[in-house]
C-alpha cells in the first residue's frame, strides 16, 4: 500500500500528530449528535498509521452514550484533532481539516448515518480495517 505521511494538530499547536494516508482518502461526514454539532469530518486509520508527536498532557477526554468512543480535545484551544472512534477502538479518527495540508488531499466525502449507528457501524468498521 502506497502511504504518505502528513502532519497536523489543534489550533494552538499544543497537540501535534502525524498520520500515514493512502493517495485517496475517504472522509466520513457523520450526522451523530457530536459530529453534527461540531462539524467533525474525519478519516479513520489503523492505530499503526497514527503517531502523537506532542501534547499528550494538553488533551482532555469526553465520553458519552456507550462510553466506547474517546473524544480527545486540546485543553487550551478546545479543538478535537483526533479521537478514538467507537466503530474502530483500535484506530483513530483524524479530523480532516486538522491535517496541515487537508486542502491538497485527494478526498471523497462520504455520508455516514451516525444517528442510526448500530444499523450502519458494521460497514464502517469493515472499511476502516486497512
Amino acid at each position: 500500500m502506497d502511504l504518505s505521511t502528513h502532519q497536523g494538530g489543534c489550533h494552538c499547536r499544543a497537540v501535534r500528530f502525524e498520520v500515514e494516508l493512502t493517495p485517496h482518502v475517504e472522509v466520513e461526514d457523520c450526522n451523530c449528535s457530536i459530529c453534527a454539532m461540531s462539524g467533525n469530518d474525519h478519516i479513520i486509520v489503523a492505530k499503526s498509521r497514527f503517531r502523537l508527536l506532542q501534547g499528550e498532557s494538553a488533551l482532555t477526554e469526553y465520553r458519552f452514550n456507550t462510553g466506547a468512543a474517546r473524544h480527545l480535545f486540546c485543553k487550551v484551544c478546545g479543538i478535537k484533532s483526533f479521537y478514538v472512534p467507537r466503530s474502530n477502538p483500535d484506530g483513530y479518527a483524524v479530523t480532516w481539516r486538522c491535517i496541515d495540508n487537508w486542502q491538497t488531499l485527494d478526498a471523497a466525502v462520504e455520508q455516514f448515518d451516525g444517528q442510526n449507528w448500530e444499523a450502519n457501524a458494521g460497514a464502517l468498521a469493515h472499511k476502516s480495517k486497512d
